[in-house]
């Protein structure tokens, strides 16, 4: 089992540029109905993690951010991205089903292949983003 705690804090050190810092590794870990609201995840790996039903939220404008991170093949369905950072964000192929994108900043994301149906995407900043045959409703997909 990883320590996901003891990883987090690495992850800050590196983000800082300090001593004892390493880059969070995340891929394939099974992260499902966490609490990482508070967790700055930008640059992190999270390529095929299981994030569903997670909190990723910034609601309390706290640290919570995935910029630049890999999401790539994620599985996000049903979690609360509300306000979260995701600018830059690798997002192909991830499962958004169902997720709380409120208010989260989509700039420069690749959503390529992502699957958003049922996302609540209101107040979303998707300028520039990638949505080349992402799905938004059951059975559309967008093509470049």
């Amino acid at each position: 089992m990883i320590d996901l705690k003891e990883i987090l804090e690495k992850h800050a050190l590196f983000l800082a540029g300090k001593d004892g810092g390493k880059w969070a590794d995340l891929s394939g870990v099974d992260l499902s109905d966490s609490d990482l609201s508070d967790s700055d995840l930008s640059n992190a790996n999270l390529r095929n993690a299981d994030l569903s039903d997670s909190d990723l939220s910034d609601a309390y404008l706290r640290n919570a951010n995935l910029r630049n991170a890999n999401l790539s093949n994620a599985d996000l369905s049903d979690a609360d991205l509300s306000n979260a950072d995701l600018s830059n964000a690798n997002l192909s192929g991830a499962d958004l089903i169902d997720a709380n994108l409120n208010g989260a900043d989509l700039r420069y994301a690749n959503l390529n292949g992502a699957n958003l149906n049922g996302a609540d995407l209101r107040y979303a900043n998707l300028n520039n983003a990638d949505l080349s045959n992402a799905v938004i409703f059951e059975g559309w997909k967008l093509k470049k």
